[in-house]
């Protein structure tokens, strides 16, 4: 049963696709245009899903070519390579609150107005395992793991929407998506820079390109050049051993064209499986708020927002990367550990915060907000890393900044207060949620 929830929970394509069917029956849609609308769901979440892997795997290819290239040393943030080892000691613990986190979610968005679903199954599983880990070492187990575990989860997936939704909805124009990506910190400092310091009056989407260079004015063809260019340099400055490893023995010069080229296709499959997704979900989604949960807003992972503005994208991850590279040479001398920039991070959420930012304070809002948004990301991971270590992790480290926020915060107030501290944490957050509804209603009283 365990392995039927955590394998459930681990296919976020299985969750939308479920949330798409619930609402279509609850329209009382034909046979026909249920199995539709179910079956694009799903079938534009693993298109999307396909893209990001592709990205993913491009980039994974770059992150130890830019460490030979520039003979690096030090931690790379990787969510994936900590739930690894998180899921041998607190699998079952994961699972569970992977499940019963959900239905907390559920309950919150009914009952409060905060009605975000959270709906990026893998952030789920990530923070899950997380709070299963550091609640075990604060001294939770059986019954009040579970149960303490689950209503922060829950608590996570309706708050961290709230705080971006001010910032997408900017952007989308109105309420009928958020962000389901657990960088509500670094996206809320990004936009909220580009606003203060920005020109939302000259947009990423307007720069002006010379008549001769008109092709840059194709997202595609711009993404695949700036991406050469990245590729080609620091595959030629690495170690050619070390590419040559990576490349199967394949000339450095094609693989490195070929990789970007990898890239660029993934970038442009996510936006095909996003477009074919959100047609489909969001009216299915109407069904399943209107009947289940009134005016329910789907979360979903961050790259739903890339169309929205392609070039921000791009500039939105270089001014991270650059961010990143100066909290490397930062760190050194603060006496933390060396965290290496992950390429993964800074691109997924350099490149969301890009487009937030852009709709807040135009090009250079993007620079300047996604400036910070890739030294906060870069850095936050080191504060992490000294919890991480003494659960036996001392090698990894998250890479978004939520995780490392709420492991930071929940494994302080454990160590300082034990689990009454932990339980004190909990009430003061339901309290805050549930206020919002007292709040709500004074409004319409008359005065």
């Amino acid at each position: 049963m365990m392995n039927l929830i955590f394998s459930f929970f681990n296919q976020p394509a299985f969750i939308v696709g479920l949330i798409a069917l619930i609402g279509l029956l609850s329209q009382k849609k034909n046979r026909t245009q249920v199995i539709n609308g179910t079956s694009k769901t799903i079938i534009g979440f693993l298109v999307f899903s396909i893209g990001s892997s592709a990205i993913a795997s491009a980039l994974g290819i770059l992150g130890p070519a830019f460490e030979s290239a520039f003979n690096l040393q030090g931690v790379i943030p990787t969510n994936e390579a900590v739930i690894a080892l998180v899921q041998d000691k607190f699998g079952t613990s994961m699972a569970l609150i992977m499940a019963f986190g959900f239905i907390v979610n559920l309950l919150l968005a009914r009952f409060t107005p905060l009605k975000y679903i959270f709906l990026t199954g893998h952030h789920i599983l990530f923070m899950a395992g997380l709070l299963a880990a550091i609640l075990t070492v604060i001294g939770f187990n059986g019954f009040a793991l579970i149960a303490a575990g689950a209503i922060l989860l829950g608590l996570t997936m309706v708050i961290t929407p709230a705080l971006v939704q001010p910032f997408y909805r900017n952007v989308t124009g109105s309420d009928t998506v958020a962000m389901g990506h657990y960088n509500a910190l670094t996206y809320c400092l990004a936009a909220y820079l580009a606003k203060k310091f920005g020109d939302k009056s000259h947009s990423t989407e307007d720069v002006k390109v010379p008549k001769g260079l008109d092709f840059f004015r194709d997202n595609v063809i711009s993404t695949a050049i700036v991406m050469l260019i990245i590729y080609i340099v620091t595959f030629l400055l690495a170690d050619p051993a070390a590419i040559d490893k990576m490349s199967g023995g394949q000339n450095i010069l094609i693989f490195a064209i070929i990789t970007a080229m990898q890239f660029t296709a993934g970038f442009v499959i996510v936006l095909q499986g996003v477009r074919m997704m959100l047609a489909e979900i969001i009216p299915a989604f109407k069904g399943f708020a209107d009947k289940i949960v009134p005016n329910a807003i789907p979360a979903l992972d961050c790259p739903v927002i890339f169309p929205f503005a392609p070039n921000a994208v791009i500039i939105g991850f270089l001014a991270s990367f650059i961010g990143g590279i100066v909290s490397f040479l930062i760190l050194p001398f603060t006496g933390l550990a060396l965290i290496i920039p992950g390429m993964i991070p800074l691109f997924f959420v350099g490149a969301a915060a890009g487009v937030l930012a852009n709709a807040q304070g135009g090009l250079r809002g993007v620079l300047i907000g996604c400036f910070f948004n890739g030294l906060i990301l870069n850095t936050l991971p080191a504060l992490l890393l000294p919890l991480l270590g003494s659960l036996g992790y001392s090698n990894s480290t998250f890479g978004d900044a939520d995780f490392v926020f709420n492991g930071i915060l929940v494994g302080n107030i454990g160590k300082y207060t034990g689990q009454i501290g932990i339980w004190g944490l909990i009430i003061i957050l339901l309290l805050i949620v549930f206020g919002l509804n007292f709040k709500k209603s004074s409004k319409k009283l008359p005065h």
